[in-house]
């Protein structure tokens, strides 16, 4: 059964995580990806550990698991650029994709001919998307940034944290690296859209200009919105949400628990569930808005009651009364997590290092054009010869002299 994007060939110049998140969505889909590295050397995220994949004799590879984490679906060729005989290879193979992804700092790219103008100029179909720090202009577009420097820059880590007042309080950094995923994700949709722009006589190709900073801003949702319309930025309330109350981790006797009971429903279920009913006909806690203007109180209340017995206790208790909620998983709980294990969310491939390994599936579900073809993240370089013969028509003296001469 096909996917929604076969007959899609993209060529990946990108490297560390943003854009190739990208275009691991799109190789996800049906794409052809063809991913670019450098000889000898390859992604930078190849080498972003421990943990490395283990061979099938127990020994560290070269395989990272960041570098895993987002090049499944693509196929890796080595070639340098920056000659003027590798420079062609990319061309070429720009002239025979629909889709190239690139995040070299600005201008980089225009020294070899491979910038969007020079490239648009010969193949007028072609979509190609910049994935940069900053975006191609402004007094900013020449600085090299990291997922970090934007959660700073763009507000988030001012909204994530624990609140001012308590221990520990000030501005964190958000686990995971948020916004390289969230660029990720608007490229995706952005391509995505520039190929049904295209239109069938594929002849409309565009520059996409994607900026990490202004992803991270606009991922910032209502907490931006909120600002613009009061003028006040919003408090950092740590595990807490703000919708109406409560959507926050509480602790109980042996670990964390988040509960969200912000309608009259839910909440009615919840005071029901710890053996309070009377808190229902409270007026300091019967209304969404009353709950919300005792905050604290409320809080409170509730915290007095979850650090009397365990995880386990609680959950069943306010799942059995249609509460939201959910223990605080680690790794170890999230994969035993029956919805995850009946989803199939851990998928396992073949590896010609390790035999298997173990990845994440996507989890776009189509009912008629299947995500169900999953190939390991490549090996550095191990399609060179065959992408050189089977897409420019080299001939094998010739793909054996390029790698002589140090271009592949």
């Amino acid at each position: 059964m096909s996917r929604p994007l076969d007959g899609i060939r993209v060529l990946d110049l990108s490297r560390i995580l943003a854009a190739p998140f990208t275009s691991q969505l799109l190789g996800d889909l049906g794409a052809e990806v063809i991913k670019v590295e450098r000889p000898g050397v390859g992604d930078d995220a190849r080498q972003y550990g421990p943990p490395f994949l283990h061979t099938s004799d127990g020994e560290p590879s070269e395989e990272s698991g960041f570098y895993l984490s987002c090049n499944r679906n693509k196929r890796s060729i080595t070639v340098d650029h920056s000659t003027p005989e590798g420079a062609q290879i990319v061309r070429e193979l720009a002239g025979r994709s629909d889709v190239l992804i690139e995040n070299f700092r600005s201008g980089v790219l225009k020294k070899y001919g491979l910038d969007y103008q020079s490239l648009h100029a010969q193949f007028p179909s072609l979509i190609y998307c910049s994935i940069t720090g900053f975006g191609q202009d402004g007094p900013y577009a020449m600085r090299a940034g990291y997922d970090g420097v934007f959660q700073a820059m763009s507000g988030m880590m001012s909204v994530s944290g624990v609140p001012d007042g308590e221990p520990g309080a000030g501005p964190m950094k958000v686990g995971v690296s948020m916004i390289d995923v969230l660029t990720g994700l608007y490229a995706g949709n952005a391509i995505l859209a520039a190929l049904v722009h295209r239109g069938e006589d594929g002849e409309r190709g565009q520059h996409i200009d994607m900026s990490l900073l202004e992803c991270g801003v606009a991922s910032l949702s209502h907490y931006v919105q909120n600002y613009l319309v009061s003028g006040t930025a919003a408090p950092r309330r740590g595990n807490g949400g703000f919708g109406g109350i409560p959507s926050q981790a509480f602790r109980c006797a042996d670990a964390d628990i988040f509960v969200v009971a912000s309608t009259p429903k839910q909440f009615a279920g919840l005071s029901r569930a710890i053996g309070r009913p009377e808190l229902v006909d409270d007026e300091r806690f019967a209304t969404v808005s009353a709950r919300i203007a005792n905050r604290d109180l409320v809080l409170d209340t509730l915290s007095s009651i979850f650090i009397e017995h365990t995880a386990e206790h609680w959950v069943a208790l306010l799942e059995a009364a249609d509460v939201p909620v959910s223990p605080v998983n680690t790794m170890d709980g999230v994969f035993a997590n029956p919805q995850i294990e009946h989803r199939g969310v851990r998928i396992t491939v073949d590896h010609p290092v390790s035999g298997t390994v173990d990845l994440i599936r996507n989890p776009i579900r189509y009912s008629a054009t299947p995500l169900d073809e999953y190939t390991a993240p490549p090996r550095l370089g191990e399609a060179t010869g065959d992408v050189l013969q089977k897409v420019l028509g080299r001939s094998p003296a010739d793909v054996a002299e390029l790698s002589r001469r140090g271009v592949i």
